[in-house]
């Protein structure tokens, strides 16, 4: 077995809307550009995990890239497409089968809302006709709850949402790249009560390339490198109350994200309070706001507080989505989770330009979200 296992390269094409190309052409341009910054070749590479929802086989990229015979294994997991991806890449180095691989993940959705059928998630016709099978809908009624539990104002939402913007406008890879204040953001168009259209992300384009290597070849290649001390992947426990799931228990639970959450800090040896930046799933303000208290980082109701006095920012306590997120970027959704990966990467190597966090990065948190009720952890040291 490989004790170790390093993210020695990354590439992105950037997200957001891009006619012309496939979904499965932006993941081979992150491949290539991925390979270009490391100084390898495709031939190079010994294995592959890869997803996309809506734009394709993962493995079909091979036509482009070259047909080397490569073992490419597809993956299909909600909005965790991308984590669950570099999951298995990271499993199959930590095995020892192989030293060098790839996670990529792409999507190329349509303009407008997902529109999820309830028979392909298990569910009656019913769940659909209620309106629920609209994640405007369900995250909106979730954080309503959330607020009303734990006391976290409307202003504390648009402050995420303002946060996003202006981290976006620093990221080269983002959509959205133009600041929005927070008077915009609170009185912009009411989408699903509390969150109006500045605070939901939108589905979109993009593509991410990791590269993986063991410790060995990691050393061999002498490439900027971060060690990925943990990746976990976990599917919702009894009493939990995800999307998708058509009751709610009387007797609450824990969630998917607070057990990946524990998995992952057990396995790399660390808690929240030694990460230095954090990149968590934020398809809409509410998720942010919830996954922060979830993944250990607060208490359920600090979170007024910290957005209050700036924590979150760049140049906060603990800079969360220092590329904007998801708000900024968009959601493609087998791309997302990847994104979050690569922009620790980048913070941490010292890559990341205009919205590099200051001061000595050394562990990066990453979480992502899925239906009907699956999380992604990962966590990476310089």
């Amino acid at each position: 077995m490989s004790d170790d296992v390093f993210i020695v390269g990354a590439g992105i094409h950037p997200f957001g809307r891009t006619p012309g190309l496939s979904g499965l052409q932006q993941g081979v341009f992150a491949v290539r550009q991925a390979l270009d910054r490391a100084g390898l070749a495709w031939p190079d590479i010994q294995f592959a995990f890869g997803g996309s929802d809506a734009a394709g086989n993962a493995d079909t990229m091979v036509a482009e890239l070259g047909l080397t015979g490569i073992p490419f294994i597809n993956v299909a997991n909600g909005c965790a497409t991308g984590g669950s991806a570099m999951f298995g890449a990271y499993s199959t180095i930590k095995s020892g089968e192989f030293d060098l691989g790839l996670a990529v993940g792409f999507d190329k959705h349509p303009r407008g809302s997902f529109s999820p059928l309830p028979a392909d998630w298990g569910l009656p016709d019913w769940y659909g006709e209620t309106g629920l099978m609209l994640t405007t809908q369900f995250f909106a009624m979730k954080i309503q709850r959330y607020m009303s539990m734990y006391g976290i104002t409307p202003h504390t939402l648009g402050a995420v949402a303002e946060k996003a913007f202006a981290n976006g406008v620093l990221a080269d890879h983002a959509w959205r790249r133009e600041a929005v204040d927070i008077d915009t953001i609170m009185n912009s168009q009411m989408v699903s009560d509390p969150l109006t259209k500045f605070m939901f992300c939108s589905p979109g384009e993009g593509a991410v390339a990791l590269l993986l290597a063991s410790g060995k070849k990691a050393r061999e290649l002498g490439l900027p490198a971060v060690r990925l001390r943990a990746a976990a992947v976990r599917t919702r426990p009894p009493g939990s109350f995800e999307v998708f799931s058509p009751a709610l228990d009387l007797e609450r639970g824990g969630s998917p994200t607070s057990i990946a959450s524990r998995a992952a800090y057990d396995m790399a040896g660390v808690g929240p309070e030694d990460i230095d930046i954090a990149q968590l799933q934020d398809t809409e303000v509410g998720a942010e706001i919830m996954h922060m208290a979830e993944n250990g980082f607060c208490a359920d109701g600090d979170q007024t507080e910290w957005i209050a006095k700036g924590r979150t920012r760049i140049d906060g306590d603990l800079p969360v989505n220092t590329d904007g997120g998801c708000l900024a970027c968009g959601e493609p959704i087998g791309a997302s989770g990847l994104r979050q990966v690569y922009e620790n990467y980048m913070q941490l190597t010292g890559q990341a330009g205009a919205r590099q966090a200051p001061g000595k990065l050394r562990l990066g948190y990453s979480h992502v979200y899925g239906a009907p009720g699956v999380s992604a952890v990962a966590i990476v040291e310089r």
